[in-house]
């Protein structure tokens, strides 16, 4: 039965459906979460992006009531989701990172199944799978067992599975993993679509274009902390506009070349990466005093290209690494 609420115990903002203060979770000596504030604004898209290990399943198993913090709160559809988990439960959908369906079953019998566990009666919960078979493009395979899918088909069918109970907001916890560039781009196609009927997403993920492509604010993740936040152009901006690339044609010149970028950038730590240097700027005219300077010093390039700024080099930026390596403690592994 369902628990009757005072007006007090419910937050009536509507400008954030999802909210933690200070949230954390530790596994023994393992912090996987360490007080990290989020805010994910009604009907749009946080992503919140960071490499294995970064926190980000043990922050959704928490906001889905599957998983209690240790410490800090959090807020979903203005619930609190220790003292009110039933009913942030009522609002939610969630596809974790590995399809949840049954592969013995068809997808129509999946999605129907799901129904009647959410109380459905027997005709609303086939007419609800139907709907959401032609929705996600699945209804001529509706009657083909889950295990004939292919990896894409199941991703489809998972995401639909998650919203049979038409959830107000949903979790995606890197939904993309695994996924051929085609099959990621119709998953984004029917994220976009969902959000634009006002279902908000939080969505984790180490692509950086999945984050770029979707998300409308950003939470980057690094060691369990949230290290920067703001939209993809913020995000971009804080290690410059554009993005100067300048590659020696003799490798054994790139300290040389470390040596001078660091001198008309002082404030800024030059990325080394496969022979290049790369830099954050804000300012063209740097690069023909800087090309002067090269010539000068006798260090001829093979590139040397002015570019707009991407997620990957924001992120390698601010943790030192990229996303698709592997922390040494991961919170999978610690569930």
């Amino acid at each position: 039965m369902r628990t009757l609420l005072k007006e007090d115990d419910v937050s009536h903002s509507t400008d954030y459906a999802i909210e933690t203060e200070g949230i954390t979770k530790h596994f023994g000596d393992l912090v996987a979460v360490d007080h990290i504030d989020l805010n994910a604004r009604t009907g749009t898209v946080l992503g919140v992006l960071g490499p294995n290990g970064a926190g980000k399943t043990t922050m959704v198993r928490m906001l889905a009531t599957l998983s209690q913090p240790t410490a800090g709160t959090g807020r979903v559809g203005g619930y609190d989701i220790i003292e009110h988990a039933p009913e942030v439960r009522s609002l939610i959908g969630l596809t974790g990172q590995f399809a949840g369906i049954d592969e013995l079953l068809t997808g129509e019998e999946n999605l129907r199944f799901i129904g009647r566990l959410l109380g459905m009666h027997t005709r609303d919960a086939k007419a609800r799978a139907r709907e959401l078979l032609a929705q996600f493009n699945l209804a001529d395979a509706a009657d083909k067992p889950a295990k004939a899918y292919s990896g894409g088909m199941r991703r489809r069918l998972d995401l639909a599975a998650s919203l049979v109970g038409r959830p107000k907001i949903l979790f995606l916890d890197e939904p993309t993993t695994g996924l051929d560039p085609r099959a990621r781009g119709e998953l984004w196609g029917l994220v976009r679509d969902l959000v634009a009927d006002g279902t908000t997403v939080l969505l984790t993920t180490q692509y950086l274009e999945e984050a770029d492509q979707l998300a409308h604010e950003i939470a980057v993740i690094d060691h369990g902390r949230v290290i920067a936040t703001g939209t993809p152009t913020q995000l971009k901006a804080k290690i410059g506009g554009q993005t100067l690339r300048i590659q020696p044609e003799d490798h054994g010149q790139l300290d040389a070349l470390r040596s001078l970028v660091a001198e008309r950038f002082p404030d800024l730590e030059p990325m080394v990466e496969a022979g290049a240097i790369t830099i954050g700027v804000n300012d063209d005219g740097v690069m023909p005093t800087l090309a002067a300077d090269l010539r000068d010093r006798g260090i001829a390039l093979t590139e040397f290209h002015l570019g707009l700024s991407s997620l990957d080099e924001v992120f390698l930026t601010l943790t030192g690494r990229r996303t698709e390596e592997d922390a040494d403690d991961s919170e999978e592994e610690a569930k």
